[in-house]
């Protein structure tokens, strides 16, 4: 008799928790044809009470759909979860650009045209596209990340020059598309990169690290696909600051990589203090004897040491 109180007890216990887990967690629906919430992902991300926690989320289910709008997530919003069904069906656009005048009369510059701009810590994004529409017109980015601790599952990230500025914090992108043709991942954060693919549009430079000196890593591509389209060539990085990092491990990269990899970007003093390096990297774009002096081949022991719990 004991035994079956204490189990009832117990039973008790773990539903009341459990249904006071579910009660905490705030869940929001965005459609843009009137069947949710909220027909916009800003109304719902503005929604969002700043009371999350870890142990209370909120989470933003995004129905199919083009999402044309500016969307800003403020540094207090942390633990949110924006949630798609399909990346390839549901995308979050706007096309500005840096020649583009503001209301001062001068072009708004490279900072000021992302179409989505998440400031917030702690956040997590799933089977979403960002996109900047603009076209090869200059500087457009999709996404600016000034936050820390923010991961990227099953999203692609469309655009020309300056796709993705990832500016400080750390990152984690799984299972990503990310599409451009000059400098389009860049950035002075830590950002991880697994299992994802890059395509080249156009002739350019695929990272453009500004990682400060006194931080170990900056970019880290692991198991990567690098592909382009016809007749495009591209570096692997150039240095927008002296200390870039960037690194390539076990990536398959076509020809449309430069056989030479890496570019000073015409600063010859930045060949000492830039940090490029690339292993066990295959495919017809992978020349390893042919690669600038200035970047390394690593060892299977130095390798090893770069894991994605220590970067």
């Amino acid at each position: 008799m004991k035994r079956q109180l204490i189990f009832i007890l117990f039973a008790i216990g773990f539903f009341l928790g459990h249904a006071t887990r579910a009660v905490s967690q705030t869940t929001l629906t965005v459609a843009a044809d009137g069947t949710g919430q909220f027909k916009t992902v800003q109304e719902a991300i503005n929604a969002v009470p700043q009371t999350t926690r870890f142990d209370n989320p909120a989470i933003i289910h995004i129905k199919p759909g083009v999402y044309k709008e500016l969307i800003y997530i403020q540094h207090e919003k942390r633990f949110v979860h924006l949630v798609g069904e399909d990346a390839s069906k549901t995308i979050l656009t706007y096309n500005l650009n840096a020649n583009m005048i503001g209301p001062d009369g001068k072009p708004i510059g490279t900072f000021r045209t992302p179409s989505a701009f998440i400031d917030a810590d702690d956040f997590t994004v799933e089977n979403l596209t960002f996109e900047n529409s603009a076209g090869p017109v200059g500087q457009a980015l999709a996404i600016r990340v000034e936050g820390d601790r923010v991961v990227f599952r099953n999203c692609r990230f469309l655009g020309w020059q300056d796709t993705i500025l990832i500016n400080r914090g750390r990152q984690y992108f799984e299972n990503c598309y990310i599409a451009g043709h000059v400098d389009f991942i860049f950035g002075a954060a830590t950002a991880w990169f697994e299992n994802c693919h890059i395509h080249v549009l156009r002739d350019g430079y695929i990272t453009a690290a500004s990682t400060p000196p006194q931080q170990q890593f900056g970019f880290v591509f692991s198991h990567t696909k690098i592909t382009g389209e016809p007749n495009a060539r591209t570096f692997l990085g150039r240095p927008w600051r002296p200390y870039a990092s960037t690194t390539f491990l076990n990536t398959e990269m076509a020809d449309v990589v430069r056989p030479e990899g890496w570019n000073n970007w015409n600063q010859p003093d930045r060949e000492r203090t830039s940090r490029y390096a690339e292993f066990a990297s295959t495919g017809a774009g992978a020349k390893p004897n042919e690669r600038v002096k200035w970047g390394r081949q690593l060892t299977e022991a130095e390798a090893k040491l770069i894991t994605m719990d220590r970067v």
